[in-house]
């Protein structure tokens, strides 16, 4: 967070100095102005500036990607990052040597990679943002394995008449498994647990 005590012969003028020092935009500050200013007899006598102080807050998409530069350094990865922002989504593609180190048995380092992220990313931001994070295309191919994990899960359920619970995974990997599963008129599926190890359970309907 960045903050700047900007004058000016008025308000405006304080404001447009302070957004060149802080080269941002007036829509990504908060202003608070602690006076008005005044222009004084014949423009000279009793003319007092006017004073604002304007604060630039923490970009949360920056400050998410410092983090994924600073953890993976710290696990000893070289990696490049894309950074992707649709909306409220934000997708952060690692790339590099040794980039079996950030994804982990199962995705599972990768998903704890994304959970710390998305916090980070949410101490920042003023709306809620959806963070993926993606190393080497490793999402896309995790889907077709939870396409397939489900459809497998799904007949053990039917034939067995039992319910199955399955390992912890986040939002996104169990929306996948939801979806892949709508068109079974016999399975119900439902998320238990709390976050980080919230998990999806498959019931079959009787």
């Amino acid at each position: 967070m960045k903050k700047i005590t900007a004058t000016g012969q008025s308000v405006e003028e304080a404001v447009n100095s302070a957004l060149a020092q802080l080269n941002s935009t007036r829509d990504r500050v908060e202003i608070e102005i602690e006076d008005e200013g005044k222009k004084g007899f014949l423009g000279l006598f009793g003319a007092r500036q006017a004073i604002v102080h304007v604060t630039l807050p923490a970009d949360p998409v920056e400050e998410s990607l410092k983090f994924l530069q600073d953890i993976t350094r710290k696990m000893g990865v070289k990696s490049e990052i894309r950074v992707q922002r649709q909306g409220k989504n934000v997708t952060f593609h690692l790339s590099g040597e040794k980039i079996a180190l950030l994804i982990g048995k199962r995705g599972q380092t990768l998903n704890s990679l994304q959970y710390l992220t998305q916090l980070v990313a949410n101490r920042y931001s003023k709306q809620f943002l959806n963070v993926i994070v993606d190393a080497e295309d490793y999402r896309n191919r995790r889907t077709d394995t939870l396409i397939q994990l489900a459809e497998r899960m799904a007949n053990k359920s039917l034939k067995t008449g039992k319910i199955v619970a399955l390992e912890p995974m986040p939002s996104y990997e169990r929306k996948v498994i939801h979806k892949a599963l709508l068109h079974y008129p016999k399975i119900k599926t439902t998320s238990n647990g709390t976050e980080p190890y919230r998990h999806l359970v498959i019931t079959p309907v009787k």
